[in-house]
């Protein structure tokens, strides 16, 4: 459909054009450039953490976190309430995902019922910080892992920037992934990054990010004239340098896009003022959101539905995120998931709407969206 507003709009400039130019224009190291290794070093000194390892996608940075941590054969407890990639990534890894019930405030795993799921056979909780903000619960479940002995890793993919008691996201616990996917704060198309403080993590997704091939004398394998050594199974998920230069270009700007969105999702919350039947996004006390969606959370599912084909009729894009992973027939299929397993997060996906939202959404835009809706329960 050709929508009068999109679900989100990408913001860019020249700057980024020029970054991307300039690799072009000297028409070599599109595959290992410097650009990715000095932009490697900038995240982890933002974030405050050891290591990044960029990739082509958060999934894959996913793979490696999980990977790399050791996860085969046992479980790792996830949200149900999640792209279905959070899941994915621990089969991939040779682990089993338990699913956890999220709470509808922010969307995030609850410390009570990933508890109740520890068993034995436990090596990892893995939280979602879903659509910019921060999980009300993380520093709960950190403590709980700790107290447990067991891995704490961030699935963060939604919320470069966001913060928790002064603390990044992705800088909480034992390993952290974000993606750079086309709608996110920053992006480069499609791109990920994965970060830990271990260094035998990070050398070992080294090795899984480009074929387990051994790279220590500083030359990349275009370069060098002698024989690469191959220690282990890996995979291709390098980042090509044409995306790790936009993305530098746009990670200069993140505070001013951040800014933006924010100002955006300030006057879309302003503009629903009049709308009681729809709860705007939380932020939890000592958090910083960075609106990456600016998600509502409705009443009833028939007054969610019903909302989303009157915008759909105005030409006004929404997206449900997310419906529940367990219930996918690939984890019907293959470990027995059934409708009422999970009722909280079947309930939340059942009211939650995702509207537009952008850092360039034009207040013509906010203005005609926030009107629509008002209109539409005013005449219920």
């Amino acid at each position: 459909m050709d929508w009068d507003i999109p679900l989100f709009a990408t913001y860019s400039d020249e700057e980024d054009v020029e970054a991307v130019a300039r690799v072009l224009r000297r028409g070599t190291f599109w595959a290992c450039g410097s650009e990715i290794v000095e932009l490697e070093k900038k995240i982890a000194s933002y974030l405050g953490v050891e290591y990044a390892l960029l990739c082509n996608s958060g999934t894959s940075a996913l793979h490696m976190l999980l990977s790399a941590n050791d996860v085969s054969g046992g479980e790792v407890i996830v949200p149900s309430f999640s792209f279905v990639a959070t899941a994915n990534a621990v089969l991939l890894a040779g682990a089993t995902p338990v699913f956890a019930e999220s709470e509808d405030e922010t969307f995030g795993l609850t410390v009570k019922d990933v508890e109740r799921k520890i068993t034995d056979k436990t090596k990892a909780v893995m939280i979602m910080h879903c659509g910019g903000c921060p999980a009300k619960e993380s520093l709960a479940i950190r403590a709980l892992c700790q107290e447990r002995g067991i891995l704490f890793l961030e699935d963060a993919a939604q919320s470069f920037g966001a913060t928790i008691e002064g603390e990044h996201v992705g800088a909480l616990g034992d390993g952290a992934i974000f993606s750079f996917c086309q709608n996110k704060l920053i992006t480069c198309g499609e791109g990920g990054v994965v970060l830990t403080n271990s260094k035998r993590a990070y050398e070992r997704m080294k090795l899984l990010r480009s074929h387990g091939r051994v790279e220590n004398t500083g030359e990349d394998f275009f370069s060098k004239t002698g024989e690469s050594d191959y220690i282990e199974l890996g995979y291709n998920f390098r980042l090509s340098t044409m995306s790790a230069a936009l993305l530098a270009s746009q990670f200069e700007k993140i505070d001013r896009i951040h800014a933006m969105r924010k100002a955006v999702a300030k006057k879309i919350s302003e503009g629903l003022v009049e709308v009681p039947q729809i709860r705007k996004p939380v932020t939890p006390d000592g958090a910083v959101h960075i609106y990456q969606m600016y998600m509502i959370l409705l009443e009833t599912k028939e007054l969610r539905d019903g909302l989303q084909k009157f915008l759909r009729d105005e030409k006004i894009m929404t997206k449900v995120y997310f419906h529940p992973i367990h219930l996918k027939t690939l984890y019907r299929n293959q470990f027995g998931c059934a409708q009422g397993d999970l009722p909280k997060t079947e309930r939340l996906s059942d009211r939650v709407l995702a509207l537009p939202m952008s850092a360039i959404m034009s207040d013509e835009h906010i203005t005609l969206l926030t009107k629509k809706i008002t209109h539409y329960f005013q005449n219920l």
